[in-house]
């Protein structure tokens, strides 16, 4: 009889795992199919694309040449580069007030602080919209439109990361601050010694969605910027549909979408298992 019903239990879950690993993989399906269809879309011909009454989901006869006019007939290369510089600085500034704000509201002791945390919170409640506006006003009074530090002014902090920072570095056992404070450490030595070494995976995450924050950017460089000098990719592919390949050019515009893509897509494959570490690590207490 025992027999029996430990033989109905690894028939159930047998079935069971049969039925989920079917869910996760129409799932997967559906998340990666856009995906295929831009590469498959990029690697066709002009006249290829528009022969096809009924869309196909293979081709017999891929070609590089959009990839090649995505980067001859317009300055996607300068987009780029541009985006790049915008990313690397805009995240190391993000990282140095991320770190210290996080510090001072983990471990120092100061007047008010909870509530100056809890108002500083709140500000996760206002509409980005108004945000960005008042940023608009405050960036073009200041005469910085059409820059790089008018780009990267707006977004060197975060709420949400200084948050998710603060909860980590308070996991940290406050007799290692003491013992530390006993030796005659100060607290920029014991920041960058003991707290930011132990919480290096939630670092890593805040980085990583930092970089694919900027390199998605889209709404606030549109506004501030009118020089395609100072484009980024998002703005670019705008600019290579209006001025460069045209609005037909359907494949081209893909072309240049997965060159985009790509360096995004590296990264998450690349940190993926840091990114769910340091989520994980931030929003658990003890």
């Amino acid at each position: 009889m025992e027999k029996t019903n430990l033989q109905k239990k690894k028939h159930y879950g047998t079935v069971g795992k049969a039925v989920v690993y079917v869910l996760l993989t129409v799932w997967a399906i559906a998340v990666l199919f856009p995906f295929y269809w831009m590469l498959l879309t990029s690697i066709k011909s002009y006249s290829a694309y528009n022969s096809e009454y009924i869309p196909q989901f293979f081709t017999l006869s891929p070609t590089l040449q959009n990839y090649v006019d995505v980067f001859t007939t317009v300055p996607l290369a300068d987009y780029l580069l541009n985006t790049l510089i915008f990313t690397v600085l805009t995240t190391g500034i993000m990282l140095v007030v991320t770190v210290l704000a996080a510090f001072a509201f983990s471990r120092l002791q100061f007047k008010g602080k909870d509530l100056a945390f809890t108002l500083f919170l709140s500000l996760m409640m206002i509409p980005s919209e108004l945000v960005v506006i008042t940023n608009f006003v405050t960036i073009t009074n200041m005469e910085l439109r059409d820059s790089f530090l008018g780009l990267i002014l707006p977004s060197v902090t975060s709420v949400f990361y200084i948050y998710l920072l603060k909860e980590n570095f308070s996991q940290i056992p406050d007799e290692l601050y003491y013992a530390a404070k006993v030796d005659g450490t100060s607290d920029l030595k014991y920041l960058l010694k003991v707290m930011i070494p132990i919480c290096r995976p939630t670092l890593i995450t805040i980085t990583i969605l930092k970089v694919i924050e900027c390199w998605n950017s889209y709404v606030w460089p549109r506004l501030i910027t009118d020089d395609p000098a100072y484009f980024l990719v998002s703005n670019g592919i705008q600019e290579i549909r209006e001025n460069g390949l045209g609005r037909e050019n359907i494949p081209a515009m893909m072309a240049a979408v997965v060159v985009i893509s790509i360096p995004l897509i590296l990264l998450f494959l690349i940190f993926h298992k840091k990114i769910m570490e340091g989520v994980s690590r931030g929003g658990t207490k003890g």
